[in-house]
């Protein structure tokens, strides 16, 4: 029997191989779960998170929160009520709505902060914004706790221990949940002014630059909410 011959009985008489079957991998930890775990895993006992509403609206206030998790009283309940906690703007109006009060009961503190269109024409949008996070951040601050920001370095703060985290309101759970309140703190102040302002629709698009608020910008100019330190196209036709 030649060698070809022998290889061929080796196979011919070989038990039946099983197929292979990949190893199954663990499901990834979803929503809220995961963002309390990167903020646990920081190692302290507090953390405290700030985000920006409106940074980026023709009008309106920009509205930043902060808010500071204790994480000795935070337990599976806490965790399982906020487990749809995420970057506000991946949730609809209502969904931002119903974790409004969970933050606000689960939290141990919440700040929240204001800044006029007319202190943004003044000051400049980038130092408003981070004066803004800078102000609400220190206000929940406690000693030994950490100071999360979502994207911007705020500077010093007091001796406290600071990061800022790219994309932090879809990483943090403290950043995520200061995204919430500013986002819902800002949006009802934008209902209510548009009955104070009507024609601008701003319960629609809360102050953002769509077709739809440039179109009455061009109608009827501006209002006292608008921002006139922006470049916006919007603007490029009208007598300011």
């Amino acid at each position: 029997m030649n060698l070809a011959d022998e290889l061929a009985g080796v196979v011919e008489g070989a038990a039946p191989q099983k197929p292979r079957t990949r190893a199954k991998r663990k499901p990834k930890t979803k929503g809220g779960r995961r963002l309390f775990q990167h903020d646990r895993k920081l190692g302290y006992r507090w953390v405290a998170g700030a985000d920006e509403a409106g940074r980026g609206c023709l009008a309106g206030p920009l509205v930043a929160a902060a808010v500071l998790f204790d994480y000795e009283r935070l337990g599976p309940r806490e965790v399982r009520a906020l487990g749809k906690l995420n970057d506000s703007k991946q949730h609809t109006e209502e969904a931002r709505e119903e974790l409004y009060p969970l933050v606000m009961r689960i939290a141990t503190k919440v700040v929240v902060t204001s800044r006029s269109a007319g202190g943004i024409d003044r000051r400049g949008l980038h130092k408003t914004n981070i004066a803004a996070l800078r102000e609400t951040l220190l206000k929940v601050a406690c000693p030994g706790c950490i100071l999360l920001s979502d994207g911007f370095a705020v500077g010093e703060m007091d001796g406290h221990d600071r990061r800022a985290i790219v994309d932090g309101d879809a990483t943090s759970a403290a950043i995520a949940a200061a995204s919430i309140i500013a986002k819902v703190t800002r949006d009802r102040f934008m209902r209510r002014a548009d009955a104070l302002h009507p024609g601008w629709e701003f319960a629609a698009h809360v102050g953002y630059s769509t077709p739809e608020h440039r179109d009455a910008i061009q109608r009827q100019g501006v209002s006292p909410l608008h921002r006139m330190s922006f470049q916006s196209a919007a603007y490029q036709r009208l007598p300011l």
